[in-house]
Protein backbone atom coordinates (compact mmCIF):
# COMPACT_ATOMS: atom_id res chain seq x y z
CA UNK A 1 0.00 0.00 0.00
CA UNK A 2 1.12 3.52 -0.67
CA UNK A 3 1.27 6.10 2.09
CA UNK A 4 -1.85 7.75 0.64
CA UNK A 5 -3.75 4.44 0.70
CA UNK A 6 -2.70 3.89 4.31
CA UNK A 7 -3.86 7.41 5.15
CA UNK A 8 -7.27 6.57 3.65
CA UNK A 9 -7.41 3.37 5.73
CA UNK A 10 -6.77 5.38 8.91
CA UNK A 11 -9.40 7.97 7.95
CA UNK A 12 -11.87 5.14 7.33
CA UNK A 13 -11.14 3.59 10.74
CA UNK A 14 -11.38 6.98 12.47
CA UNK A 15 -14.71 7.61 10.75
CA UNK A 16 -16.07 4.36 12.18
CA UNK A 17 -14.72 5.06 15.67
CA UNK A 18 -15.56 8.76 15.86
CA UNK A 19 -18.37 9.38 13.34
CA UNK A 20 -19.14 12.88 14.67
CA UNK A 21 -15.60 14.17 14.17
CA UNK A 22 -14.65 16.40 11.24
CA UNK A 23 -11.74 14.54 9.63
CA UNK A 24 -11.34 16.73 6.56
CA UNK A 25 -9.17 19.22 8.43
CA UNK A 26 -6.95 16.62 10.09
CA UNK A 27 -3.35 17.81 10.31
CA UNK A 28 -0.79 15.10 9.59
CA UNK A 29 1.82 16.28 12.09
CA UNK A 30 -0.46 16.97 15.09
CA UNK A 31 -1.39 14.20 17.52
CA UNK A 32 -4.84 12.69 17.00
CA UNK A 33 -5.70 13.33 20.65
CA UNK A 34 -4.95 17.05 20.18
CA UNK A 35 -7.34 17.23 17.23
CA UNK A 36 -10.08 14.72 18.00
CA UNK A 37 -12.17 13.66 20.97
CA UNK A 38 -10.46 10.28 21.33
CA UNK A 39 -10.04 8.46 24.61
CA UNK A 40 -7.83 5.49 25.36
CA UNK A 41 -10.58 3.04 24.40
CA UNK A 42 -10.97 4.74 21.00
CA UNK A 43 -7.24 4.42 20.52
CA UNK A 44 -7.40 0.70 21.31
CA UNK A 45 -10.26 0.42 18.81
CA UNK A 46 -7.90 1.78 16.12
CA UNK A 47 -5.35 -0.91 16.97
CA UNK A 48 -8.04 -3.60 17.01
CA UNK A 49 -9.45 -2.48 13.64
CA UNK A 50 -5.97 -2.64 12.09
CA UNK A 51 -5.65 -6.17 13.40
CA UNK A 52 -9.14 -7.22 12.30
CA UNK A 53 -9.14 -5.64 8.83
CA UNK A 54 -5.49 -6.05 7.81
CA UNK A 55 -4.00 -8.52 10.31
CA UNK A 56 -1.48 -5.88 11.33
CA UNK A 57 -0.16 -6.48 14.83
CA UNK A 58 0.79 -3.38 16.80
CA UNK A 59 2.61 -4.32 20.01
CA UNK A 60 1.72 -2.26 23.06
CA UNK A 61 5.22 -0.77 23.22
CA UNK A 62 4.65 0.69 19.71
CA UNK A 63 1.34 2.44 20.49
CA UNK A 64 3.16 5.78 20.69
CA UNK A 65 4.05 5.41 17.01
CA UNK A 66 0.35 5.87 16.19
CA UNK A 67 0.09 9.32 17.76
CA UNK A 68 -0.42 11.36 14.57
CA UNK A 69 -1.35 10.65 10.98
CA UNK A 70 2.24 11.22 9.87
CA UNK A 71 3.75 8.86 12.46
CA UNK A 72 0.99 6.28 11.93
CA UNK A 73 1.54 6.15 8.16
CA UNK A 74 5.33 5.95 8.62
CA UNK A 75 4.93 3.12 11.14
CA UNK A 76 2.38 1.16 9.09
CA UNK A 77 3.94 1.55 5.63
CA UNK A 78 6.46 -1.32 5.95
CA UNK A 79 3.88 -3.50 7.73
CA UNK A 80 1.24 -2.93 5.05
CA UNK A 81 3.74 -3.59 2.26
CA UNK A 82 4.56 -6.93 3.85
CA UNK A 83 0.84 -7.69 3.80
CA UNK A 84 0.64 -7.17 0.05
CA UNK A 85 3.46 -9.67 -0.52
CA UNK A 86 1.81 -12.34 1.61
Amino acid sequence: MTSEEIREVIIDILTDIAPDEELGDLKDDVAFRDQLELDSMDFLDIVMELRKRYRVQVPEEDYGELASMQSTVAYLEPKMQDLEKA
